[in-house]
């Protein structure tokens, strides 16, 4: 079996479009590479018809023209589902002014597939909604490294003193915009000023998307991009997460993995995936989120048990070595199915 992993433009220039951009696309892409080693699953990054299977990540359009290719050899044609029209309508200014092409678009590219991989069963029922057949779309994870994404007392130690962190410090990793609830993450760092806010993320130009509030609260820091992400989960203290809209939200699989509590916005793509009360807490507005917050200001024990019960769920769920038994199981299957045809 050799899989041919493409990701468009990810070479282009060395690299450079994908340098610094912060995104979980780039986590999935390396995720993928690494369960296909693991595996024992040969794979290129780059086109060859001596392929079994064509495995897409952003259908873009030589994507495009790579999948007919594809389909003209009888190979086998998978995508990751790693956008959405709805979650891509609050990144940039533009975003509500083209979700109904998005969407249209898409739905076109996506229904090109032999089957759509779906982080979550929220994404397949999105698209499901417009209109894919379901029997294309498989939810499955996009996994962690948890050799990778651990509890690091040196790196805790390093961020905390290259940021000038103290005392407990409240905060989250992904990219800055209106989206992830930036709105939300200020007002409860009004109130609670005798903690530290952090946001660890890229920021994007006002030209592309809302820029930051002017009037930031004393007590909160937007750092901007982040090489290392793991030492940045490793400085925080409690986790959250106030997102409107996600996929799967990587960046909560790689906290748990690492330990740290989480606070996240009951999102429907965390079904499946975490639970309320049970290895996490979840809020739906600034008026939950701030009694929960102050529950794991004041109770260390309950901090310890939820992050301990996520981190053995995603450990059990969600590892690369998880996810990689399940990959190999849809690959031999479309393999089967192509055949058959």
């Amino acid at each position: 079996m050799k899989i041919c992993l493409y990701l468009e433009y990810y070479h282009l220039a060395g690299g450079r479009l994908y340098k610094n951009i912060g995104t979980g696309l780039l986590s999935s892409y390396r995720n993928q590479k690494e369960v296909l080693t693991r595996s024992g699953i040969e794979f290129i990054e780059t086109w060859d018809e001596s392929c079994d299977i064509l495995q897409i990540n952003t259908p873009w359009f030589n994507s495009i023209r790579l999948i007919h290719k594809a389909h003209r050899l009888g190979m086998p044609v998978a995508i990751w589902s790693h956008v959405t029209a709805e979650d891509s309508r609050d990144v940039f200014w533009f975003g509500k002014l083209t979700y109904p092409l998005v969407r249209r678009y898409l739905t076109y590219a996506y229904g090109l597939a032999d089957i759509v991989f779906c982080p979550s069963e929220y994404t397949k029922s999105l698209l499901v909604r417009y209109g894919l057949d379901p029997k294309k779309l498989v939810a499955v994870s996009n996994g962690v490294d948890v050799h990778v994404f651990k509890k690091d007392e040196e790196k805790r130690a390093a961020a905390r003193d290259g940021y000038h962190l103290n005392g407990m410090v409240i905060g989250t990793v992904g990219l800055a915009i209106p989206r992830k609830g930036i709105d939300t993450f200020i007002v409860l760092a009004r109130k609670f000023p005798q903690h530290t806010f952090v946001w660890f993320g890229k920021i994007y130009s006002s030209f592309l998307a809302k820029p930051l509030p002017k009037d930031l609260p004393p007590n909160v820091m937007f750092t901007g991009y982040v090489k290392d992400i793991v030492a940045a989960f490793n400085a925080l203290d409690i986790y959250i997460f106030p997102s409107y809209e996600e996929n799967q939200g990587m960046t909560n699989v790689e906290a748990a993995a690492i330990g740290v509590p989480m606070l996240l916005r009951n999102l429907p793509a965390y079904r499946g995936y975490f639970t309320d009360e049970s290895d996490c807490l979840m809020a739906q507005n600034e008026n939950e989120f701030a009694p929960k917050l102050a529950r794991l200001l004041e109770n260390k024990e309950e901090r310890d048990l939820l992050a301990a019960r996520a981190k053995e769920r995603v450990v059990k769920e969600q590892s690369l070595e998880a996810c990689g038994e399940k990959m190999r199981m849809l690959y031999e299957q479309l393999l089967k199915n192509r055949k058959r045809l």
